[in-house]
């Protein structure tokens, strides 16, 4: 899958900065032609031979390797999504994915100064030492993470015994 991605992508990783190049040199002759000229019906041809169409390959190459740039990554994009539709096991007749659950941990934790919760094996907040557990009025205030989708009913953390039941 790489070379194919190469072979499509090659003529603008080349065609670039060789007309940037070459446009660059019709600049310079174009430049050196019309400073030895003292009359500018004498520079006139410097310039329509030259300048102008070195500008215009300056130009061209700028677009082709913008091109070749935006090629490349929606060939890398185009890989990568291949790659994770062929690690995703099939399920039922119809052939449709089965999309398995990114995060199913039940304990909840935010980030200090963060706008979602995220259970706790959420890839945003896995690992982060600075991540702290949700309570129940943290989750009231912020979102949840689109990501790892922790459901507002998730299990809390024990009781808090500060809140006693009622009693009879």
């Amino acid at each position: 899958m790489r070379t194919a991605r190469l072979r499509t992508v090659h003529p603008f990783l080349w065609a670039g900065p060789a007309a940037l190049a070459v446009g660059a040199v019709l600049c310079v002759i174009g430049w050196y032609g019309v400073s030895g000229e003292r009359f500018a019906e004498r520079q006139v041809p410097y310039l329509a031979s030259c300048t102008l169409p070195g500008v215009a390959l300056i130009i061209a190459g700028a677009v082709l390797l913008a091109q070749g740039q935006s090629s490349l990554a929606a060939a890398r994009v185009a890989e990568l999504h291949a790659l994770l539709v062929a690690a995703e096991p099939l399920a039922g007749p119809a052939g449709e994915h089965a999309a398995a659950p990114l995060a199913t941990s039940d304990e909840l934790l935010l980030v200090p100064g963060g706008t979602l919760w995220h259970r706790a094996d959420c890839p945003l907040v896995a690992g982060k030492p600075e991540a702290l557990p949700a309570d129940a009025h943290a989750r009231a205030e912020l979102s949840p993470c689109p990501i790892c989708e922790p459901s507002a009913n998730s299990p809390q953390e024990p009781p808090n015994s500060a809140h006693p039941s009622p009693g009879p």
